[in-house]
């Protein structure tokens, strides 16, 4: 067999795997969908048999015990199950159509977790989102509940360019101001390629912060321009915005002049790097702090799609953030 018919043979060999792994995914869907609604039903008939006093709270003790007996391969209808599956139908009954159909996307886990430990429809939503649009595990999801990127996300909209708003006017919903990091061990570095050493370490959790969209393309990227070589510290592709977004880590407090780097960089990158369907490329300045007033009249006048966001080595305090953001809906209503 010629090496052109075995590399057509392996295509369509490939195409049948493709066709076997989809199915699969969709049966997974399917029966997550099932086992949601059967969940949804069961929590709708306790709560109707409680409210019109039919049921006392230790007939539903009594329910999971015939359960077990009856059928004792059917596993996770304890009675603290079963009271959650009430809560659960609790929680989201009268809800619009858009959330009922979120609620039934993501593990029986996830939305326990949603449901639990968010306070507001609001928040709960965004998870949920969240959830199906990154993949979230149940690990990955409490992560992200734990560094508040919620409450983050409602403080403090990205400090981005004008010229990044006009060719990406949704680069405000996939850029943050502040990035948490603590997955890199929590302390101060003095050097900008110890930062990045530890951040290519755990990528992979670097890029579940910055959003499961971002690609990762290399370290210390090079580009040559002139007789001289210059390095980016990291490089990455945006699936959504089809770019590529170059990162530069500062690790003080950001200057002006810090930009004129990343400037330099972009306009290399699109003249020697991007390819013809690509867009713009953007820049991201990560700096361990920075003045938002300073930061708006550096980027005013910025030519280039830039912005300019914070990192933080610790997971914050979701308490004030959450007060933070109480305050913020008072002073508006």
């Amino acid at each position: 067999m010629n090496e052109i018919v075995f590399q057509n043979r392996n295509e369509q060999f490939a195409e049948v795997v493709s066709m076997i792994q989809h199915t699969r995914n969709e049966v997974v869907r399917l029966a997550n969908t099932s086992l949601i609604d059967l969940y949804w039903r069961i929590g709708k008939y306790i709560f109707d048999k409680i409210s019109v006093s039919e049921w006392g709270d230790g007939v539903v003790k009594q329910l999971a015990d015939y359960i077990e007996r009856n059928s004792p391969e059917t596993k996770g209808f304890s009675d603290k199950n079963l009271w959650r599956m009430k809560q659960f139908y609790e929680t989201y009954n009268g809800m619009d159509e858009k959330l009922s159909t979120l609620l039934r996307q993501i593990s029986w886990s996830n939305n326990l977790t949603i449901m639990s430990r968010c306070k507001t429809h609001e928040e709960r939503e965004f998870y949920l989102n969240l959830c199906i649009h990154d993949h979230l595990s149940f690990r990955q999801l409490n992560r992200q509940i734990d560094s508040a990127l919620y409450e983050r996300n409602k403080i403090g909209a990205p400090k981005l360019s004008p010229v990044l708003r006009e060719i990406a006017p949704q680069a405000e919903q996939l850029f943050r101001d502040q990035y948490i990091m603590e997955f890199i061990g929590g302390k101060e570095y003095q050097h900008e390629n110890s930062m990045k050493a530890a951040l290519v370490k755990q990528m992979k959790r670097f890029i579940l912060e910055l959003g499961k969209d971002f690609l990762f393309i290399d370290e210390e990227y090079r580009l040559q321009v002139g007789n001289s070589d210059f390095r980016i510290d990291l490089l990455f592709y945006h699936r959504e915005l089809q770019c590529l977004v170059a990162f530069e880590l500062k690790t003080e407090k950001f200057k002006p002049e810090h930009l004129g780097q990343l400037n330099f960089y972009l306009e290399a990158l699109d003249r020697d790097v991007r390819k013809p369907k690509e867009n713009p490329s953007i820049g991201i300045l990560l700096c361990k702090d920075k003045d938002d007033t300073v930061v708006e009249y550096a980027l005013s006048r910025s030519l280039s799609p830039t912005m300019v966001a914070e990192y933080q080595l610790c997971l914050p305090d979701k308490t004030l953030l959450q007060q933070k953001l109480h305050d913020i809906i008072e002073q508006d209503s």
